[in-house]
């Protein structure tokens, strides 16, 4: 299970204040289905959403240009510091971060109701307007596990 949200958030990145860790696989299909709306989430909040990827730089890159990711990239190789210190699971794993260092919201897997109330947490913390990341509409289904 993923770190509970109140817990102190480990330093990944070295971002400060509000902003939002993506964590992922390059070869989940549930991170690809997600990839549009992870998309809308690094391009509402320029700066305040970093792909954490558990796979080597070049692979992140190419993952985030083939999904129309512009928020920055790093690797968490193995033995998955990162990951592990957050409990990641599954696949992809969204953790809202507040301005104290404090996991403000997690959503793991895909979920449309998470992953847009994570937008709206992290719009509310950047004192932004929230993006809707998805919708019934888009096709995208409510939940698929990662």
């Amino acid at each position: 299970m993923a770190i509970a949200i109140g817990a102190a958030a480990p330093d990944v990145g070295g971002l400060s204040g509000p902003h939002a860790l993506v964590f992922y696989k390059v070869t989940c299909s549930v991170t690809a289905l997600a990839g549009p709306a992870l998309a809308k989430l690094g391009a509402a909040y320029d700066g305040a959403v970093l792909g954490v990827g558990q796979d080597p730089q070049p692979e992140l890159n190419v993952f985030a240009a083939e999904h129309g990711w512009t928020f920055a990239q790093i690797p968490d190789l193995a033995p998955y510091e990162a990951s592990d210190a957050y409990g990641i699971a599954s696949a992809p794993t969204v953790v809202v971060i507040d301005g104290t260092g404090r996991v403000a919201d997690v959503v793991e897997s895909w979920d449309r109701e998470g992953m847009n109330r994570a937008s709206a947490t992290l719009a509310g913390l950047l004192g932004a307007q929230p993006e809707i990341l998805s919708i019934e509409a888009d096709g995208l289904p409510a939940f698929k596990p990662g």
